[in-house]
C-alpha cells in the first residue's frame, strides 16, 4: 500500500515508482541552529543542502513528508525564463532588468541539471518542450516571441511551429501552432525531492518531517520557531511553505494564494502511438493551462483541471479523461491508473514572491506553476544570501508583487470569481 499524502489528494504515479523514499524523524526537543527553514519542498531542501555544504548549522522542519506538496506532485516541466515572457517583463521593468531576470532563470535551469548530475540523482530528464496555441488570435504573439528570444534575449533554442509541424509533433490536430524549445525539458520531480533530501542529510543538515510549525517570530535578534515537539532558535530563518502556509505568516499569506491542480496518468501507450512521438512536454495557451508529457515507461501524464478552493473533486479521473479526449479522441476511454492533485502557490502577476517579512526572516514562494527550476534555485540564492551575497536574490525581492485584494476574508472568493472568468474566456 502506497503512502497517501494527508494534504494532497490521490497517490501520484511518481510515488508508485520510488522505493527509496526515506522517512525522516520528527523534532524531539528544543534546539538552536544558525538557520531554521520551514518547509521541505524544493526551496527548503535546496537551501538546506547548500547551507550545510558551506558548513552552516541548519535545521529544516516539514509539517508532513518531503514531497507531499507541489514539489513532489507537479507536472515536471522546467520551462524557459520566468513564468512571464521576457518581453512582457521588459514592458514592466525595462530591458536591463528583464534580461537579468531571464538570465537568472536560465542559470536556474543549468543549476538544476548540474546539481542532479553531481549528486547522481536520476531525474529522468527528457529534452524538448512545446507551447501550443488553442486560439488563432494568439499565433502572432507566439511567432514574435520566438523571434525575440533569439534576437533580443540571446536564446536561439526556440522556433515557431506552424499547424503542420505542431500536429506532427503532438500527434493531434487540436492546436493551431506554437513554439518548440529544444533548450529545456521535463523531469520526474519526486526523484529530485528524494535525492535533494538525501544530499542535504549527507551534507549535515538536520531534517525533520511530521513537525508542524505553529508560529514563527523574530525578537531580540533571534528567530524563534515553535512546534508541538519543541522550539528552534536561530540567527536566520527561511519560510518556504509556498501554497501550504495557511496563516503561519500574514504577509506571505496575503501575497501567495493556493489553487488546486490535478494530473492523471494513463496506462502505458503502445510503442507506435502517435501521441508525442518525440517525448517532449507540452503546455498550451489557455489561462487554465493544460500541460502533458509522456513518462519514461510510455504513459501520458496529463494535467489540466484546476480548482480555486481547497476542496478536492470526488473523481479526478473523469475530468482529466475528458480533457485528454478533446486533444486525443482515440484515448476517450483510456484507463487512468493514477490521478492526483496538489496546491500551486500563485501571485497576482504570476511572478515569484521573495521578501524579508520580519527581521532576519525571508519568505519565498508564489512560483505560479513555474517552480520546478526556480524554486530549487531560490534555495541556492538564499544560501548565497546567508553567506553575504544577496545580489541575485535581490532581483526577485525587488519584483512588484501586490497583495491579493479583499483581505483575509474576501481574497479567496474574489480570486475564485476572477479565475472562473478567465476559464470562461478560454472557451470563447
Amino acid at each position: 500500500m502506497h503512502y497517501q499524502s494527508p494534504i494532497s489528494p490521490g497517490i501520484s504515479w511518481y510515488e508508485t515508482t520510488i522505493d527509496d523514499r526515506i522517512e525522516y524523524p520528527a523534532l524531539d526537543g528544543s534546539r538552536s541552529a544558525d538557520v531554521v527553514i520551514v518547509g521541505g519542498g524544493f526551496t527548503g531542501l535546496s537551501a538546506a543542502v547548500h547551507l550545510a555544504s558551506a558548513g552552516v548549522d541548519v535545521v529544516l522542519l516539514e509539517a508532513w513528508r518531503f514531497g507531499d506538496g507541489a514539489s513532489g506532485r507537479n507536472g515536471g516541466q522546467l520551462g524557459t525564463g520566468q513564468r512571464a515572457w521576457a518581453e512582457d517583463l521588459e514592458a514592466q521593468y525595462g530591458f536591463t532588468r528583464a534580461k537579468a531576470l531571464f538570465d537568472l532563470a536560465e542559470d536556474a535551469k543549468a543549476h538544476l541539471l548540474e546539481f542532479a548530475g553531481t549528486h547522481r540523482i536520476d531525474i529522468e530528464y527528457v529534452p524538448g518542450q512545446m507551447s501550443v496555441v488553442h486560439k488563432k488570435r494568439y499565433l502572432k504573439d507566439y511567432q514574435r516571441h520566438a523571434e525575440l528570444m533569439a534576437t533580443r534575449f540571446g536564446y536561439p533554442h526556440i522556433h515557431y511551429m506552424d499547424a503542420n509541424e505542431t500536429a506532427e509533433r503532438l500527434g493531434s490536430t487540436r492546436y493551431l501552432g506554437g513554439t518548440y524549445d529544444k533548450g529545456t525539458g521535463h523531469i520526474q520531480p519526486m526523484k529530485l525531492v528524494v535525492g535533494t533530501a538525501k544530499a542535504a542529510a549527507q551534507a549535515g543538515a538536520h531534517l525533520y518531517e511530521n513537525t508542524k510549525v505553529t508560529s514563527i517570530k523574530s525578537e531580540n535578534g533571534r528567530v524563534i520557531v515553535t512546534t508541538p515537539f519543541g522550539n528552534v532558535t536561530a540567527a536566520k530563518g527561511l519560510i518556504a511553505v509556498n501554497a501550504y502556509g495557511g496563516n503561519l505568516e500574514p504577509i506571505s499569506a496575503s501575497h501567495v494564494m493556493p489553487i488546486r491542480s490535478f494530473i492523471g496518468a494513463t496506462v502505458p501507450l503502445a510503442d507506435d502511438s502517435p501521441v508525442l512521438p518525440g517525448g517532449e512536454s507540452v503546455d498550451d495557451s489557455r489561462f487554465v493551462v493544460r500541460y502533458f508529457r509522456r513518462s519514461k515507461d510510455g504513459r501520458l501524464l496529463f494535467g489540466g483541471r484546476e480548482a480555486y478552493t481547497a476542496d478536492n473533486p470526488l473523481d479526478i479521473s473523469t475530468h482529466i479523461r475528458r480533457q485528454i479526449a478533446e486533444i486525443y479522441p482515440a484515448l476517450a476511454n483510456v484507463e487512468i491508473t493514477q490521478a492526483w492533485g496538489g496546491s500551486v502557490g500563485i501571485t497576482l502577476p504570476r511572478q515569484p514572491f521573495v521578501r524579508e517579512v520580519m527581521p532576519n526572516v525571508i519568505s519565498a514562494g508564489g512560483y505560479s506553476g513555474h517552480g520546478v527550476m526556480l524554486s530549487n534555485f531560490v534555495g541556492k540564492l538564499y544560501a548565497e544570501t546567508v553567506a553575504g551575497n544577496r545580489d541575485r536574490l535581490k532581483l526577485l525581492e525587488e519584483l512588484k508583487i501586490p497583495a491579493f485584494p479583499g483581505g483575509r476574508k474576501f481574497r479567496a472568493p474574489l480570486l475564485f470569481l476572477a479565475l472562473s472568468w478567465y476559464a470562461l474566456v478560454d472557451r470563447i
